[in-house]
Parts: C-alpha cells; sequence; structure tokens
C-alpha cells in the first residue's frame, strides 16, 4: 500500500485527460447501400392485358415504361389463381399447401413471413394497401396503411399521401409492398367498346357480339388505366426520393378470366423488375420463376441465407445478367371451396417450359369412386363434378404451342411417357408439401370453410332445401392451425 498514493494520482491524471478528450463513442457504422425494395402488386389483371405484353388496345404506359427501364419475365408464374393463396405464397416463399393458405380468405400457419425475414436483415417492411393475408402475427408490418376512398370511383385507391411522406423521411433499407385493389371489379361504369377495339383470345372469341361481356370488358380495361395512373404517381415518388438504388417489381396477384383454375391465363402472370445500374434495361426473360422465389430474392439481395424450408429460389442471379435456369417445374394448385361458387372440385399442376399437366381429382370420370359413406356428402361431390362436368380427369398441353390450352394430349398413345413422367413429378411435390390429396381415387375431402360453406346458399351458389346446413364439423377435414 504504500505505493497507493502514486497509483491514485496516474489513475486521476488518466481521468483528466479522457474528459479533457470529450466522452468516448463507437466509430461510427459504415453507410448502408443496400436497395430499397418497392414491390406494387395489382389485383386481377391478365398478363396479355399490357401493351408491353401485346394488348395494343388498353393504356399501360407506366408498366410499358418499367419494361424498357427494366427487366420483363415472359415465364412467371403464382401457384394459384386467387388473391390470399397468391398472395401468401410471395410473402412466405412456401407453395399454398405447405403454408397453409390454400384456399382463399384463410389463413397462413404459424411461419415466418417477410416481415420476420427482412426485418432481421435490417429492413423496414411496409404493407401500402390491400391485405388479404392473416393471422397479424405472421405479417407483422412495421408500418401498413389502409386503402382510401375516392369519391366517384369503383374501388379504394393506395394511400399515396403516406406513401410520399415515408419516401421522403426514409433513412434506412426498406421493403414496402404497395397492393393495389384495381382492376380488381367492381369495374368502371363505361359504355360498351365496339368489338374491334377489345382485346380477344380463344377462351372468349365467342362472345364478340355479347353487349353486356363487352360493357365488362371495357369497365375492365378503365380500371386498368386507372391503376396504371396509380402506379405512374409511384414511379413519380419514387424518382423523386428514391430513386438512386431501388429495386421497383411490378406483378399482377394472377389473371382475372382464368381465376380459380390452373390454366395460364390464370396462373402466368406480368413480372416486371427495374433496378437502375444493374439490370439491363429492355431485357426479356423466359427464365421460369414462381412468386414463391420473391421471398428468397429479397433475402438474398439483403444479404442473408435462404431459410431450408423455402420452397423458392432466389432469382437475383437473374436480375443481374444470369439466363441459366432455376427451376425445371413449378406447380399450381386448385381449391374450390370457401370461394362464393364453392365446390367440390380439387386440382393440382405441374408445369415445365414447354408442357403442363393437370390432374382434376373430381372430375365425372371418376367421380362415383371418391363417393363418402354419407348420402349428403355424396350429393355434394357429384354436385362439384357435374357444375365442371366438361372438365377431364387428366389433362396434358404443350403450351409453347398450345399457349389458350386448347388441345388435351393427356390421351394421345405418343405422350404418354411424358403425361406418367410429369404426374409422378407432380405426386412427389404433393407429398413433399403435405398434401390434404391422395393418388388414388376414392379420397375426396370436404373443407368446413369458415366464409362460405358448401351447404350454405350464396351469390353464385344455389344450394337445395334439403342439403341446407347438413355438414358438420365430423364431416370436414380438420385444419389444425
Amino acid at each position: 500500500m504504500k505505493n497507493f498514493p502514486t497509483i491514485a494520482f496516474c489513475f486521476f491524471c488518466l481521468l483528466c485527460l479522457t474528459g479533457c478528450a470529450g466522452p468516448q463513442t463507437a466509430a461510427a457504422p459504415e453507410a448502408d447501400d443496400r436497395p430499397n425494395v418497392v414491390f406494387f402488386l395489382a389485383d386481377d389483371q391478365d398478363i396479355y392485358d399490357y401493351g408491353v405484353y401485346g394488348n395494343e388496345w388498353v393504356h399501360t404506359p407506366a408498366v410499358d415504361r418499367l419494361a424498357r427501364e427494366g427487366m420483363r419475365f415472359v415465364n412467371a408464374f403464382t401457384p394459384q389463381a386467387i388473391c390470399a393463396p397468391s398472395r401468401s405464397a410471395t410473402f412466405t416463399g412456401r407453395y399454398p399447401l405447405k403454408n397453409g393458405c390454400f384456399m382463399n380468405h384463410s389463413r397462413t400457419k404459424d411461419i415466418r413471413s417477410v416481415t420476420d425475414y427482412m426485418s432481421d436483415l435490417g429492413y423496414e417492411v411496409v404493407l401500402a394497401g390491400k391485405s388479404h393475408v392473416q393471422p397479424a402475427k405472421v405479417y407483422d408490418w412495421d408500418l401498413s396503411w389502409e386503402t382510401v376512398p375516392v369519391e366517384g370511383k369503383p374501388r379504394k385507391h393506395i394511400p399515396l399521401d403516406s406513401i410520399e411522406a415515408y419516401f421522403a423521411r426514409a433513412d434506412r433499407p426498406f421493403c414496402m409492398f404497395i397492393t393495389s385493389m384495381y382492376p380488381h371489379g367492381k369495374w368502371f361504369d363505361v359504355p360498351a367498346r365496339p368489338a374491334d377495339s377489345l382485346l380477344w383470345h380463344p377462351h372468349n372469341e365467342h362472345k364478340r357480339s355479347d353487349e353486356v361481356y363487352r360493357k365488362q370488358r371495357s369497365g375492365y380495361y378503365r380500371s386498368i388505366e386507372e391503376d396504371n395512373a396509380q402506379l405512374e404517381s409511384v414511379l413519380d415518388l419514387v424518382d423523386r426520393y428514391q430513386s438512386e438504388n431501388t429495386l421497383f417489381v411490378y406483378a399482377s396477384d394472377h389473371g382475372v378470366t382464368g381465376k380459380f383454375s390452373l390454366y395460364d391465363r390464370g396462373l402466368n402472370v406480368p413480372l416486371v423488375v427495374r433496378w437502375p445500374g444493374v439490370i439491363e434495361a429492355g431485357r426479356v426473360s423466359d427464365v421460369l420463376v414462381n412468386f414463391v422465389d420473391v421471398l428468397p430474392t429479397l433475402v438474398d439481395l439483403a444479404g442473408g441465407e435462404p431459410d431450408p424450408d423455402f420452397d423458392g429460389v432466389s432469382f437475383l442471379p437473374v436480375l443481374k445478367g444470369s439466363e441459366q435456369e432455376i427451376h425445371e417445374y413449378v406447380y399450381g394448385v386448385r381449391t374450390s371451396q370457401n370461394i362464393m361458387a364453392a365446390a367440390v372440385f380439387p386440382s393440382r399442376m405441374v408445369r415445365s417450359k414447354e408442357y403442363k399437366y393437370i390432374r382434376n381429382f373430381n372430375s365425372m370420370e371418376v367421380v362415383e369412386q371418391n363417393m363418402q359413406g354419407k348420402p349428403y356428402l355424396n350429393e355434394f361431390i357429384r354436385m362439384g363434378a357435374q357444375k365442371f362436368a366438361g372438365v377431364p380427369f387428366e389433362e396434358l398441353y404443350h403450351v409453347t404451342e398450345d399457349p389458350f390450352e386448347e388441345v388435351n394430349l393427356a390421351k394421345d398413345p405418343a405422350h404418354q411417357e411424358l403425361r406418367e413422367t410429369l404426374s409422378q413429378e407432380m405426386f412427389a411435390w404433393m407429398k413433399e408439401q403435405g398434401d390434404i390429396l391422395r393418388e388414388e381415387a376414392g379420397w375426396m375431402p370436404i373443407i368446413c370453410a369458415e366464409r362460405f360453406q358448401l351447404d350454405k346458399e350464396e351469390t353464385f351458389r344455389a344450394v337445395p332445401d334439403h342439403l341446407e346446413g347438413t355438414i358438420t364439423s365430423a364431416d370436414c377435414l380438420p385444419l389444425e392451425y
């Protein structure tokens, strides 16, 4: 202790020197130069109904501009041609059966979503517009703003004021989903266009002289223009506030003329991506991608590692110039329950770049094998098959030569090996997904839907009096989440 005065004096001097130097702080972190992400999602618009995708009669200058400044995908797909399952797959990186949302108006399982993955990587995750996904604990947005009513317009608009205020103040990387309610009906009430000012395809060519149908299509075209105007406003805001380092994605959740189906007019979606300084302007890619690839791509972009449970993979290399395929196949789900026109008619699909195979598990060809032990359930099963009486048990299409899927090759002797290969691939995928359907006939699950029940009358579904209210929870496939 005899050296204590000297030690104390030295310690006092050290404190004085430290104090003179001012408070000590950690070194400032390097600036975060990872790109922001803005993902604009339209609602119920066919891939055919854009200028850049070949429709000269519809006005889409903002989407066309994005394609000129970025890249356009021609083989992008959603796994299900209906709102909630399409969005849930996009936000979770998992197909509908695995994530749990394989019916419209239904919930996702208790799994991680984009709000978890991107928040963990330091991004603020924002929803601006229509949600249509649940539960809130899975989709836990850092910020969210609902759509806003506009006088004289048939649908609510995206919250542009909130979006602008956010862009102006954002000081760290963000991932914003701007989800429009257009062009989804109710459409604008406008006069019917002449038939030669609308685009026609094999599935609607027979309605050329139907003025009611042409009026509907004209209102749909007008709603597309309204959505394009919203997109243009968002692009102007991005260019004003966040132009230096923003990846901008445009897509539609699914097509409207193929809604609920497994045909390309429902599943093939527009996908346009702009990333100044990275994506070569004016590129067109035919690489096969699916909405389940969106989240893995965002995680990759943010510097994270993909979750082994993802069904999708990152297409970031494609954005940077690669044309190497990331999938041999993409898959599709059809669930016709829990919609207003509910019916027992489930289907599954596998698609390569050239061919598509579909199996309709309750077609008229096999309906008798699907009957259950209870007569009232048998009636619902038969009603489902009869509603789609013209749809065969198996469908096989050469989609590159037959894009509107008019020639079914499933029974063509020359295509039997291919049919078997694709069906085996589909069933292997179904098993991996934990699908509720089985390969063998004789099993046709009934789902007790929360919103649109099979035994309840709805706007688009008539139920015989003796069948109303007959289905009980004991008749239904349990979904324990």
